[in-house]
């Protein structure tokens, strides 16, 4: 279990568009949260995780991990068999969807096609009976804030796919949610398009100061909005960070293997190091056993060096692919290693070059050989 700060997280206000009023965002918490499905399968094993309001905290995991059914679970969409679910301190885990206060957008769009922009933007106020003019005021905000205030009155046939995803947003801010739940909302769209709304979804929810959970499979988009990323397998939480401590230390073989790429060489750990070759670097986790190993190591920790320098290893050029502002080249060392090198585009490595390697000697994570 990941243990809960028992310190209350110092309040997060906004001011109310309309009304002027401060808007406190409320903080989340799942306590030992278990879900189980017929057949026997847990989804979710005794998790337990804390979001300070206004936080952006990305689940993040390969499919089947649990992940999406921790949000149906905080949106009530789901049943937790055991553990509680907090909102602002208040346990839901009996409280319907409709009555949590929060807002959700999913990978399928699901507007109504036979209304328009607009139309949809205002359903959830028209079930709240919201009056007409409040209404129609409160929805063009929302289309405002997502940059679509000029289409309220095209149908969701009209739209492109990125478009649509906007106008499920704003139709989940239009309630003015204390808590807003995205369950892979960018996952249908091409990758310019995923990327340009990542970045929108990031600056709304900044400065609506809205506590968010958003589910994802895909490691980049999750380190680049959230504030903190839980790292989840098999219905367990491997690792709560932020980005860049998930990248730069990850606790477990598996969390330094699922985020960023990751280099797997063999050797031996003793003494708080790792050796391959003649080169000893230091370990992330000193207290792992002694014995033959199996390191992760990041693209960028392995460089070129001259034939002459220290720890050298000698290699022959497999590839060398081209990604714009770096180049990632393919090594394999005198001992049928291979290797992932992560450099500038300056150096243009031929296939069939002899290269000389070694390792930069950051911390490195380690599995069982």
């Amino acid at each position: 279990m990941n243990d809960i700060d028992p310190a209350a997280p110092a309040p997060v206000t906004t001011v109310d568009a309309d009304t002027g009023a401060l808007r406190i965002a409320a903080p989340v918490a799942f306590v030992d949260v278990v879900k189980r499905f017929p057949g026997g399968t847990t989804a979710l094993d005794g998790i337990s995780l804390k979001l300070a309001p206004g936080e952006l905290v990305a689940l993040l995991g390969p499919s089947g991990c649990g992940k999406t059914t921790a949000l149906r679970v905080l949106a009530g969409l789901e049943r937790a068999d055991e553990g509680h679910i907090l909102i602002d301190g208040v346990d839901v885990i009996g409280t319907p969807t409709n009555k949590r206060d929060i807002g959700m957008v999913f990978q399928s769009y699901s507007l109504f096609p036979h209304l328009t922009v607009l139309q949809n933007v205002e359903f959830g106020l028209r079930m709240r009976r919201i009056a007409a003019p409040d209404r129609r005021r409160r929805a063009v905000q929302a289309l405002e804030l997502v940059g679509l205030d000029h289409h309220a009155e095209r149908f969701a046939h009209q739209l492109s796919g990125g478009q649509q995803q906007r106008v499920a947003l704003a139709r989940a801010l239009v309630t003015r949610p204390r808590v807003l739940l995205l369950d892979e909302p960018l996952s249908a769209l091409d990758a310019k398009v995923r990327v340009q709304l990542r970045e929108q979804i990031r600056v709304i929810q900044t400065e609506l100061g809205i506590t968010t959970v958003f589910v994802t499979h895909d490691q980049e988009e999750a380190l680049a909005v959230a504030d903190r990323v839980a790292v989840m397998r098999a219905g367990r939480i491997e690792q709560v960070g932020t980005p860049e401590e998930l990248y730069a230390r990850p606790a477990t073989a598996f969390v330094a293997d699922f985020v960023g790429l990751s280099n797997r060489v063999p050797g031996t750990v003793a003494d708080g190091a790792f050796t391959i070759g003649s080169q000893r670097v230091p370990l992330i986790d000193p207290s792992a056993p002694a014995g033959a190993a199996v390191a992760l190591i990041r693209p960028e920790d392995v460089v070129f060096v001259a034939a002459g320098h220290a720890d050298a290893r000698p290699g022959i050029v497999l590839t060398s692919a081209f990604l714009g502002s770096l180049r990632r080249t393919r090594v394999r060392l005198d001992d049928g290693v291979e290797l992932v090198v992560q450099h500038d585009v300056g150096r243009d490595p031929a296939a069939g070059e002899v290269v000389h390697l070694r390792l930069t000697g950051r911390p490195v994570a380690v599995a069982a050989s």
